[in-house]
């Protein structure tokens, strides 16, 4: 990994310069109590990250991958941690395929009105379809129930674009008309693209984002890298190269890992098998633990 990760992809938690600091000090406690563990389970899955799943099982030999978690629940239940509007569906249902770009930053993730203004003009000008999912307690230094600005948007936005609150990112991503996926690259958020195909455009905020996001474009080559960067000409270009220059190259390889993904929560499939065991597993060891 030295050869491909810069200090800015590293998780904003390691990027300090004091070291005393007790949020970067907080790291090798984990790792360290990650040691003693008996197991470890991660939501990925083995074609996506093997060799890194490799090298932690010289830590911790029992490590059980079974995601992408949310593919095993064949949407029988929903990720989302709001009341989501479904309002853009029909919205989406009369655009044609691939034409639309997804935009959301996730529910924590915030942005400054500068932030906001660069990346509304770049999708604008891109000349793109696109659906924005925007909080309504996205935007910094903006007190409750102030909506003008999110509310000027919206009316501006009408000709080519739609905007929602929430949306039910599951089945937005997994929609026909949606070819692209602007994103704040959290784990979540990722996997849920990767399952459904959908090439990337990263804007990573903290913690695991910004090491995610530089995977996503240099390592499985499933979309682009924009870290850092709020720049109206660079959405822009960035959007046009993803659904337009560069999309036939992010297709083939959205859809091989797709497939991968499904395959391992799929009967027989690796992240299948590891649910299963780790299942079995916690029942031996609560058996084991009841006749003590």
């Amino acid at each position: 990994m030295e050869s491909f990760l810069r200090c800015r992809d590293l998780p904003s938690l390691c990027r300090v310069s004091d070291t005393t600091d007790k949020a970067f000090q907080m790291i090798p406690q984990v790792a360290n109590h990650s040691r003693r563990a008996r197991a470890i389970i991660l939501n990925t899955f083995e074609d996506l990250e093997g060799p890194i799943v490799n090298r932690l099982t010289e830590f911790c030999p029992n490590i059980y991958t079974i995601g992408p978690l949310h593919a095993h629940l064949n949407d029988k239940l929903s990720n989302s941690l709001y009341d989501v509007d479904r309002s853009c569906l029909t919205w989406l249902n009369s655009q044609p395929p691939k034409s639309v770009i997804y935009v959301s930053f996730g529910s924590v993730a915030r942005m400054t009105k500068p932030e906001l203004i660069e990346f509304w003009y770049g999708l604008v000008n891109s000349k793109h379809r696109f659906l924005w999912a925007m909080r309504p307690d996205m935007l910094v230094g903006i007190e409750d129930g102030d909506n003008s600005i999110l509310a000027e948007l919206k009316e501006a936005t009408r000709e080519r674009g739609f905007m929602v609150g929430y949306a039910p990112q599951e089945q937005v991503l997994a929609h026909t008309a949606v070819g692209g996926f602007l994103t704040h690259s959290g784990w979540n958020s990722t996997l849920e693209s990767i399952v459904s195909g959908v090439p990337m455009i990263c804007w990573p905020s903290f913690a695991d984002q910004q090491i995610n996001s530089r995977f996503v474009s240099q390592v499985w080559n499933l979309g682009l890298d924009m870290k850092d960067v709020s720049d109206r000409k660079v959405v822009e270009r960035m959007v046009n190269d993803l659904m337009v220059k560069r999309r036939e190259e992010f297709v083939k390889s959205t859809a091989e890992m797709a497939r991968l993904a499904k395959m391992s929560v799929n009967e027989g499939g690796s992240s299948y098998s590891n649910l299963k065991r780790l299942i079995e597993d916690i029942r031996v060891v609560g058996a084991s633990e009841n006749t003590t």
